[in-house]
């Protein structure tokens, strides 16, 4: 119903049931643009939610996000080899914007995983977690500097395609896309469902994990995987964004009081889908045609979840 251009309900709901609207325009925006939309916006909030769940889990760190270990610094610079090299004489670019090109979600997919196959590697050679968290950290400021670099010598145009993909877009996937981001996505969270008891056993502790049968390296490679695939995904057609893994974990503790992940882990999928929808809906500016970037919404959201967080720590009950 809400955008640039309002349409009636019931209009909206003869056109989803397949029953059409007299005006032609009015259906095209609902399945091309805002049903798309809308799916991607539930996916990918889900998909970041569920990755910082299980990173502040495996690190014991409620403060641990998506973007801790490098993987969305990875996307990044794929995203920026391809655009400063390439710009738009590059062959998929010569029709396309950058943001919706196709290259661009190809190279940030090859980014993020390479990365993600380093941090995998440095898992089975690093017994500690919080060495393994440096390590990521170390990653993500190496893809930052070599970013850093190329943004110096690129043009100004390059410079700036860059930095508006860099602002996140839920509006990047098409119909074409979604099924694919869709699987990606689905599968991930499926994945993450399947490391409920591997989960639980780490909030208390390594060893008592061990203790309980739990291979502790091979949850660990699991856990990697599954935030590297979600993150990845999400990054690569949606852009980086911001707060949504890291915030939406600890509204689902504090509406349910308990970090039991067989409760935790549905709504916070549930927290994060809801939580992306309402800041694609804030996007829009009532009135205008002005759509505002995403990560210009998700920190007035997130941010004074995570400053909640840093001063009531003592008063939340996160590793029981």
């Amino acid at each position: 119903m809400y955008g640039a251009v309002s349409i009636p309900l019931h209009e909206v709901m003869q056109i989803l049931f397949g029953k059409g609207s007299e005006q032609a325009a009015w259906q095209h925006i609902v399945w091309q643009f805002r049903f798309p939309q809308s799916i991607t916006a539930m996916l990918a909030g889900a998909s970041l939610a569920t990755s910082g769940l299980l990173l502040q889990t495996l690190f014991r760190n409620p403060l641990a996000g998506p973007s801790i270990l490098g993987i969305s610094d990875g996307a990044n610079l794929g995203v920026a080899l391809v655009m400063f090299f390439f710009g738009s004489s590059f062959g998929f670019f010569s029709n396309q914007s950058f943001g919706g090109s196709l290259t661009i979600v190809l190279a940030a997919l090859a980014g993020a995983g390479c990365i993600l196959g380093v941090i995998i590697f440095f898992s089975t050679k690093v017994t500690h977690n919080v060495m393994l968290l440096i390590i990521g950290i170390m990653i993500g400021y190496m893809a930052s500097s070599l970013i850093s670099i190329l943004n110096y010598y690129a043009t100004a145009d390059r410079v700036r395609a860059f930095v508006l993909w860099g602002m996140g877009d839920f509006s990047g996937v098409s119909n074409v896309r979604l099924p694919f981001f869709t699987v990606c996505t689905l599968a991930g969270l499926t994945l993450s469902v399947l490391l409920i008891k591997p989960l639980n056993a780490l909030l208390l502790g390594e060893e008592y994990a061990a203790n309980l049968g739990i291979k502790i390296k091979q949850a660990r490679i699991g856990i990697l995987f599954c935030t590297g695939l979600l993150t990845a995904t999400t990054t690569a057609f949606c852009g980086p964004i911001s707060f949504i893994g890291l915030s939406v974990p600890h509204i689902a503790r504090l509406l349910l009081g308990t970090s039991n992940h067989k409760l935790l882990l549905p709504v916070t999928i549930l927290t994060g889908a809801y939580i992306s929808l309402i800041c694609n809906l804030l996007t829009v500016l009532p009135g205008t045609n002005t759509v505002l970037p995403l990560n210009a919404i998700t920190p007035v959201l997130g941010a004074p979840v995570i400053i909640y967080v840093i001063v009531n720590r003592k008063n939340i009950q996160y590793f029981n």
